[in-house]
């Protein structure tokens, strides 16, 4: 072990021995490994290759170009076309809740690369908001309170808590999302409580600043308007047999959703509501899901699909089914079948479903690398 020339001089005076100091400078080594010995470090990098056959030559760059429009996708729109892609790279930091009582925690999510554009920085950031290759997709405080079974809430900048989808390609049964995912909104800066009622039943419950992503992001409205969250989890118990494991959720999100203007029919709320589920089969390895979403008022709530209706007086809603089979150890079989937003103008009474999506894809099941303890 080395000393300084503090100790070693000490040492040489008769005032401490280098025992001592060697079982001091040990203790404290031991405390700084306890306290970093439950943070683990985890991220991945997602890329891709996506052709679009029957183009040719012809790409969006080139004027008159064939993929010109590619509607109702997000991630593998026109820009990732006919070649290779990095998609993003994501780095997480991570102190878990431990099972004590009192507990506290931390996690924090950062993104890299082109698909990092949708989590802008900083809403008060001098560049265009969502237009960095750079996102802090979450970065808040866990803790938990011994009330009950345990409260565990977060305060910070956090995903939110509806959607059958998730951000991350590898979770997903379709890699390029579907409608019903562009409805929803993608994170939110507020405090996010859960509550475990049994192993069965789990309800969460938030306030935000707003209803769309955009960390520190205000309404323009009075200084008490925020955005307000709540889900509920269901599980099938051991109990149910095949269909152990099986789980339903329902949940709702209602809040500014990034109106320009303080007055008028374009300062109205954004809601979202989400209903879905996967549901186990007595085939093994066999899973099959839906997924309904529908969001209504703010002038977000009208732009999927490229269409231009009026703010505050609009809605849209989707509808996904999934199945996905796990062929083997690494490998996971995959489909998806998605139906348009379906929306409509201020005094028409007709909805329009323009569009249906099908993908079907196979994938090696690989995690993220994580790493315990000190780095």
């Amino acid at each position: 072990m080395k000393f300084n020339k503090w100790t070693l001089a000490l040492a040489g005076a008769g005032v401490v021995s280098l025992a001592s100091a060697a079982r001091a400078e040990e203790a404290q080594m031991s405390q700084v490994l306890t306290a970093v010995s439950s943070t683990t470090l985890s991220g991945y990098v997602d890329t891709s290759a996506i052709w679009k056959f029957g183009t040719g030559n012809r790409n969006k760059s080139v004027p008159g170009g064939a993929n010109t429009a590619l509607p109702g996708r997000a991630f593998d729109g026109v820009g990732k076309l006919d070649g290779f892609n990095l998609n993003v790279a994501s780095l997480t930091i991570e102190k878990p809740l431990s099972e004590d009582q009192w507990a506290a925690g931390y996690g924090v999510q950062l993104l890299l690369g082109p698909d990092a554009v949708g989590y802008n920085v900083s809403y008060s950031s001098t560049t265009a908001i969502g237009s960095g290759d750079l996102g802090v997709k979450q970065a808040y405080v866990a803790l938990r309170m011994p009330i009950g079974n345990g409260i565990d809430w977060k305060i910070g900048t956090f995903n939110t808590i509806i959607g059958y989808e998730s951000f991350e390609s590898y979770l997903n049964p379709n890699y390029s999302r579907s409608f019903g995912w562009q409805l929803e909104p993608t994170q939110h800066t507020g405090l996010l409580a859960t509550y475990k009622v049994t192993d069965a039943v789990s309800f969460s419950a938030g306030i935000a600043n707003t209803w769309a992503a955009g960390i520190n992001q205000r309404s323009p409205r009075a200084e008490s308007h925020k955005a307000y969250m709540a889900s509920v989890t269901i599980t099938a118990p051991e109990s149910m047999g095949f269909l152990k494991g099986s789980a339903w959720y329902a949940g709702v999100v209602d809040g500014f959703a990034g109106n320009a203007t303080s007055t008028g029919a374009g300062n109205k709320d954004t809601a979202s509501v989400y209903m879905g589920g996967t549901l186990a089969t007595p085939v093994e390895g066999l899973s099959v899901g839906g997924a309904f979403d529908y969001r209504f008022n703010g002038q977000q709530a009208v732009q999927v699909g490229g269409a231009s209706l009026t703010p505050g007086s609009n809605w849209a809603y989707a509808i996904a089914g999934y199945g996905s089979y796990q062929a083997s150890e690494k490998w996971k079989l995959s489909g998806a079948l998605t139906t348009p937003p379906g929306r409509t103008a201020p005094g028409s009474t007709q909805a329009r479903p323009v569009l249906t999506s099908r993908t079907c894809w196979a994938a090696p099941r690989s995690p993220p690398i994580t790493r315990s303890g000190p780095t």
